[in-house]
């Protein structure tokens, strides 16, 4: 007799290239063959929808990129998730499913919160809640609406103990018993695959006497390049050699090309875009780094792990993701600290440090036995 699996969906903004996105793939390719996976998304078009198994099934909402729409409809879209996410939900998502997985804060929590009586509702949290939808009158009123939205769901799960106890401190009357910490799952096998690509760096990536510094992020303010920028123009301007070199895309673009004019640093801090692939260039730099205002787990720090890199963080709650690994720093998250921690590795003889290049095994398969004990089997 056949055994009829488990339905489970996934609901995400997009597929496009991102932390959150490349776990979710990740996870629903490793579960597809022990659940029925359907991947709901607002947009379509991502970069990574490619990559989902063949088993896996996917729907969007709009059958267009998030960068395709105009400036009003990229403001409209999410008002109008809110004001009709019931009728929304209704026509576009609701099904016999065992159970529902927001993967994402924002707009697609807000849809999936919908109530149906036959299914399961989880709520998946990657981000700083206390910091993620920024300040003033509208953040204030986007923690106030999910505030009731975060009450509709069975579970709710945290990619570090650190976004758990930021969102008990905002939202300090909601049940703590259906909270969960599990720690973002990525596929290691596929990552050691893609860093051995062939990668045409050009003839700019690093002479033989500076420190290759690499940051695969989204151009968000989050992200404290422009922070970085004036840091790297200071330790340029006072002789130490060294270079950045950032992968990514967003909408902080133009604003940072203008500082890295304007700072004269065109040479040495140089944007890449985005790319598919980053792990070859995380792979050949002398150290990968994540230098935030603030972080959630810091998907990407998972992935310079499995390639054995040293890592530089700020103190965010990426602090965790590097707990037990010998080849992490973690910098005072201010202008004169990271610029001291810089200096301090751009100085530094690493034939002094004979531990930092202890190989690092990686293995993750717990947290997909998490997952599992969540969903059920």
């Amino acid at each position: 007799m056949r055994l009829i699996k488990k339905k489970i969906l996934f609901g995400i903004t997009s597929l496009g290239l991102g932390g959150a996105e490349r776990v979710l793939v990740d996870i629903s390719n490793k579960l597809c063959e022990k659940y029925d996976i359907t991947i709901f998304s607002i947009y379509d078009k991502g970069e990574l929808k490619k990559e989902l198994n063949k088993n896996i099934k996917f729907k969007s909402l709009y059958d267009c990129r998030y960068d395709e729409l105009s400036k009003i409809q990229k403001m409209w879209i999410p008002i109008k998730i809110l004001l009709f996410s019931k009728f929304i939900y209704n026509k576009k998502i609701k099904q016999d499913y065992d159970v529902e997985i927001s993967f994402l804060e924002g707009p697609i929590t807000r849809l999936f919160a919908t109530k149906n009586n036959k299914t399961k509702k989880i709520a998946w949290i990657h981000n700083d809640i206390k910091r993620v939808f920024g300040s003033g009158i509208k953040s204030k009123l986007k923690r106030n609406i999910d505030k009731k939205i975060y009450t509709k769901y069975n579970d709710l799960v945290f990619v570090s103990n650190d976004n758990m106890e930021k969102f008990q401190e905002i939202y300090n009357d909601i049940n703590t018993e259906n909270m969960h910490v599990i720690y973002n799952y990525i596929d290691s096998e596929l990552v050691i695959k893609k860093s051995k690509d062939y990668i045409n760096f050009g003839n700019h990536f690093g002479q033989l006497d500076e420190k290759i510094f690499v940051t695969v992020c989204r151009l968000v303010k989050q992200k404290a390049l422009d922070r970085l920028i004036k840091i790297h123009s200071k330790l340029i301007k006072n002789g130490y050699k060294h270079k950045f070199y950032i992968i990514g895309d967003g909408p902080e673009k133009e604003n940072l090309k203008s500082l890295i004019d304007q700072e004269n640093v065109k040479e040495t801090f140089i944007l890449l875009g985005k790319k598919e692939n980053p792990y070859p260039y995380i792979k050949q730099a002398d150290y990968f780094c994540l230098l935030s205002y603030f972080e959630g787990y810091g998907m990407v720090l998972e992935e310079a792990k499995i390639l054995n890199k040293k890592i530089i963080i700020t103190d965010t709650a990426a602090r965790e993701s590097l707990e037990g690994y010998k080849k992490g720093i973690i910098l005072d998250n201010s202008e004169e600290g990271i610029y001291n921690g810089l200096l301090k590795i751009i100085k530094l003889d690493e034939n002094n440090n004979e531990d930092i290049n202890d190989e690092y095994q990686y293995d993750n398969n717990d947290k997909i036995q998490k997952i599992i004990d969540l969903v059920g089997e």
